[in-house]
């Protein structure tokens, strides 16, 4: 493969853009078969989790950020919402199942007009992104005030058995399991992607510091995923 995220050196910068955008563009035909079956359907019970915590006027236009094939697309088109989705990956907009209006876009610059979106959502892609301030800024600007975001993200269990056992079930099972059914590459790195997010109290200072207040996080199935909501304030931070 020739997306570039091969050894154990994770890419840093405009490599990592080119690295991640070429990994989803190779993993995409296989994408959904493969959350479903790592996970245990436990994926799709986190989105149905998301777009609840969501929880603004139905019919609303919400932005799904980094939206692959499409799965927070359709949970929101069945909680009544009005979805726009964008992702970096060209590959995985072509696989995806959706009805809705599909954007090839960088997360962090959305070609989106300032506060055009009531709600925001990004399902398990904080990690992929460049910088991760720059994104939650980006995600102030398109949301408007009162507006809400819902992001998930994995995790790691507090119990010490559970996170012996989850890292060696995403360290060595998911990495074979990915090299047998799609690219083992991208299955590898998947695990390793962790290491690009701050510790949770910095994460979540960030997104204060960004221009939204409320900002709570509520950790899934016994650690395994986390769910970070907040609601866009009148005006961004120092202005």
């Amino acid at each position: 493969m020739s997306h570039g995220i091969a050894g154990d050196r994770l890419p840093e910068g405009d490599e990592k853009v080119r690295a991640v955008r070429g990994m989803f563009d190779s993993i995409a035909p296989r994408y959904d078969l493969l959350n479903r079956l790592m996970t245990f359907r436990l994926d799709v019970g986190w989105r149905r989790r998301a777009v609840a915590a969501l929880a603004v006027r139905p019919g609303s236009r919400v932005a799904d950020i980094a939206c692959g094939t499409g799965d927070l697309c359709r949970e929101l088109i069945r909680a009544g919402y009005r979805p726009v989705g964008c992702d970096l990956s060209l590959g995985m907009l072509r696989s995806a199942h959706t009805r809705t209006g599909l954007i090839q876009a960088d997360a962090l610059r959305l070609p989106l007009p300032g506060g055009s979106v009531t709600g925001m959502t990004c399902g398990f892609a904080l990690r992929n992104l460049v910088d991760l301030d720059e994104f939650f800024r980006e995600s102030a600007r398109i949301v408007r005030p009162g507006g809400r975001i819902a992001l998930l993200e994995v995790a790691e269990p507090s119990n010490d058995l559970l996170r012996r056992g989850h890292s060696l079930y995403f360290g060595h099972v998911v990495p074979r399991l990915g090299g047998l059914l799609s690219d083992a590459d991208a299955y590898r790195y998947l695990p390793r992607s962790v290491a690009y997010l701050p510790p949770a109290e910095r994460l979540l200072g960030m997104i204060r510091d960004s221009g939204f207040m409320a900002v709570e996080q509520r950790l899934l199935t016994a650690g395994l995923a986390q769910l970070i909501t907040a609601t866009r304030t009148r005006a961004k931070a120092g202005e």
